[in-house]
Formats: structure tokens, sequence, C-alpha cells
């Protein structure tokens, strides 16, 4: 779609939707985003895992939209990144989990990651506030310490933590809460106290991620509950999913009491595929029928669920297979609220609205990109996925791979031998990007040792 066009059919599908979107007074729309950690793309029953379950994320998606093409950075920072900043992670560097990990005797070195998102990045919920809303930010950051916190970048109301317990000394309870239903109880508080005024609100869980831990009561359930075939079925992370998925149920009930769910984008979305197996070999998930896990270019590692829901304005129940990324989210907020993204400098990602109106729109994309060039549960490689066809490039040997996702979404079957033109054009609009947003290179490592290469330098592969 020429740009033009998109900007018309953006601007007739806001100015359709009356004051609420247009951004009129106390009419301002509201912004709700539900991030998980580590949640895969099939683990939950709409996408494929039918042992877990999650009614409140399933009445989401029939209130709304479900997105089965959705795309994320490779892990947790980088995408936190990239959904703050409308920009590709690759551009701060950001291509690894703040602070990454080292193999000191693995074929390369990879780059160093920054220890946080640079303060001059302006964030979207800068952005908003600046526009009259007010910020609420709640749970899991990882985009930077003290001085660099969601305080430092646009968010008023915040309180920061993770793991999946929390003590009495943060939340004031007698004893341990569950992390889950802490956020909920956080965001419903958030709603009730500004629903008056618009705002905007993100709620990042720590959920899936491990270590796994659940309530006793959801422990017993999923033991007693039948395993799915073809699918890890662990009490655990069942349990700990329906933590989440009652925490989504508390903010949307908290919309609709407060009456304000008519005029409340609500986003729910994953930082990364889904975590099969870990460093000792313990496995926790399964991502197919697509291939591999978080911390590789794989479809199954970048690949993940994604729901939105804006009741009376989305149709229910639609089902969006447009190629999408969580780059996109940032001008997508901008525009839900009325304002102008074309002064946001190098901004990657594209405004959703279009698949709101109708999901079966294209929207005007030249390729998406990924840069891992850090050992995570693979080799440091890029990728690049225009139209149907995709192509990743791994570092040590500098060989590709491509695979026809249309055909093939489980990447099964190399594609490079058989259309090498197709390989070299995709490879050379591949260097192109990697050239204009600066992305740092793996270097020979001069200590290489074939028979330590897979050993950490200090912790643990997460």
């Amino acid at each position: 779609m020429h740009p033009i066009v998109r900007f018309l059919a953006n601007l007739t599908f806001i100015l359709s939707l009356g004051p609420v979107a247009a951004g009129a007074g106390s009419e301002k729309p509201n912004i709700v985003l539900i991030l998980a950690d580590d949640l895969g793309w099939a683990d939950l029953p709409l996408y494929g895992n039918r042992y877990h379950e999650t009614p409140a994320l399933d009445r989401l998606a029939s209130t709304g939209v479900r997105f089965t093409q959705f795309y994320s950075g490779a892990v947790c920072s980088p995408t936190r990144a990239n959904i703050q900043s409308g920009r590709h992670e690759a551009r701060f560097g950001i291509t690894q989990h703040i602070p990454g990990h080292k193999r000191p005797f693995a074929k390369l070195i990879d780059p160093p990651v920054p220890l946080q998102l640079p303060l001059e990045v302006e964030t979207f919920a800068e952005r908003l506030a600046a526009a009259g809303y007010t910020t609420g930010y709640f749970g899991k950051w990882h985009l930077g310490g003290r001085g660099y916190g969601p305080q430092d970048q646009g968010w008023q109301v915040v309180q920061e933590f993770a793991k999946h317990e929390l003590p009495p000394s943060l939340t004031g309870a007698v004893g341990p809460v569950r992390t889950a239903a802490y956020l909920g109880e956080k965001a419903a508080a958030f709603i009730a106290e500004h629903r008056e005024k618009p705002f905007v609100l993100q709620v990042s869980h720590y959920a899936v991620h491990i270590p796994l831990s659940t309530t006793p009561e959801l422990l017993e359930k999923y033991r007693n509950k039948a395993p799915m075939p073809g699918y890890p079925s662990l009490p655990e992370y069942a349990g700990l999913l329906e933590e989440l998925d009652r925490s989504v149920a508390t903010i949307v009930e908290a919309l609709e009491r407060n009456g304000v769910s008519r005029r409340t984008l609500v986003v729910f979305v994953s930082d990364n595929g889904g975590l099969e197996t870990d460093q000792p070999g313990n496995r926790y998930t399964s991502n197919l029928p697509l291939r591999s896990e978080k911390g590789t270019l794989y479809e199954g590692g970048i690949r993940v669920p994604a729901i939105m829901s804006w009741p009376g304005t989305i149709p229910p129940g639609g089902v969006c297979e447009e190629p999408t990324v969580t780059t996109d989210l940032f001008p997508t907020f901008l525009e839900f609220a009325g304002l102008e993204t074309s002064t946001v400098p190098s901004l990657d990602g594209l405004s959703l609205l279009p698949l709101f109106h109708d999901p079966g729109t294209p929207l005007s994309r030249e390729a998406l990109f990924w840069h891992l060039p850090h050992y995570h549960h693979g080799t440091p490689a890029s990728a690049i996925r225009q139209g149907r066809w995709k192509l990743l490039e791994f570092f040590e040997d500098m060989t590709v791979e491509l695979y026809d996702l249309e055909a093939d979404p489980g990447e099964s079957m190399n594609l490079a031998a058989a259309h090498p033109q197709r390989a070299a054009s995709l490879k050379a609009s591949l260097d192109d990007w990697r050239r204009r947003v600066g992305a740092q290179l793996p270097q020979p490592n001069p200590a290489y040792d074939p028979d330590r290469a897979g050993a950490l330098a200090k912790g643990k592969q997460r």
C-alpha cells in the first residue's frame, strides 16, 4: 500500500470512530499493554496447547483480534526497548538481554550490550504524558537500573519488580504475595483512580519465566489433568500461566466496572518465544509447529501470541495473519491517541490501526529484520522476512538458510540452494539494513577453543 493511501485509510478510520479516537477532551482513549515474559506462540489454548487454561485471554480474543504472525525481538530486553521506542533495538545495541552473558572460548566475540536504554530515546509514555495522559508502569522493566528506570522514561506512577512471589516489605501484606495477582490489583487500582482522565498503563509480568512456581491450588489442579499429546504438560507451567490469565481478568473487569472498557485499547503480547529447554536440559514448553525457541531467530524464538481488543470498535473474533511486530506498538499507540508520528526520528514500526478495521489489510512494509549477534540458544545471526520468504544468516560460518514460511512455517526445508538469486537478494537487503541502523557485528575470537566453546563465563543460560 502506498504511504499516502495508508495515511488516508488511517485518517478515514480514525475519523469514523468519532471523538474517542480523535482525542477530544476527556474522551481521549485509554491504552493498556499487558506484557508476558517468555510466553511461547503455542502456549495459549487459542494457539495450540490445550493442556493450559486461559479463559480471560480466550474472552479477550473473542472481543477483538488475534494475531497469528506477530513478532518480537529475539529476547527480553531487545523487545522491551523496541516497544518503548518504536525503533529497532539494533539502533541502541540492545540486541541481547541486559547485561547479557559471555562465552569466552566461543568462535566469535559478541558485541557488548549497553546496560540501559539511553535517556535521550523518547518513549511512547513520554509522548502520551506530554499530551495529557497519566502513565502507569507496574512490573518488570529490564532496560536499566537506577537513573534509567521507567520513572526516568515518562512513566509517572511506577512500581518495578520481578520474580513470581513478592515479600511483605514490598507489598505491605502480612505474608508473601503472588506477583501476577498483585499486578492485577495494582492495575485495577490505577484504573479506578484515573478513570476520569486518559491513561496509559503497562503491566509487565514475570510469568512464565523460569524458575517456575505456582499456588498449591493450581498445582494440584493441573497434576490431576491429563497431559496434551505432543506438548510438555507441566503443572507448574500451566498453573503459572493461569495466574497470569487471572491477572488479565482482574484488569479487564476493572475496565468494565469503571465504565471505560469501550474507550480502552487492550494489548496482550509476549516479549519473546517460549523457553523449550534450559542450560541443564530441563524441558518446559514447546513452540510446535514452529521451530526452536527463545534466543534464536527461528520462528519459535520470535513469533509470539498477540491479542488486541477495543470493544465496540475492533470487530469481535477477528484473526489477523499480516506479519506484525512489537516495534509497531509505539506508532499504533500514538495514532490511536490522535498524535503525530512523523516527528519521531528513525521510527521503524508501522501503525496497526488499519488492521483494527480490517485484519486482512496489507501493511506497506519493506521487510522485517532481526539481529542477534550473540550466543544464546543458538549462534550469532541476523534474519530478514520479506513477504512469505525468510532468510537467516549465521556469523560463525557465514552460511544462510532460506524458508518459505507460507508453505513451511516450521522451517524444515532450507531452500537457499534451490533459490540462490532470492537468497542473494535477501542477504543484500539484510546487509544494507545492518549498515543503515548501525548494527554491531561479532568479531573472531583469538581465544577460541572448540572443546570449551559452550562454556559460560559466569551465571547461567536464561
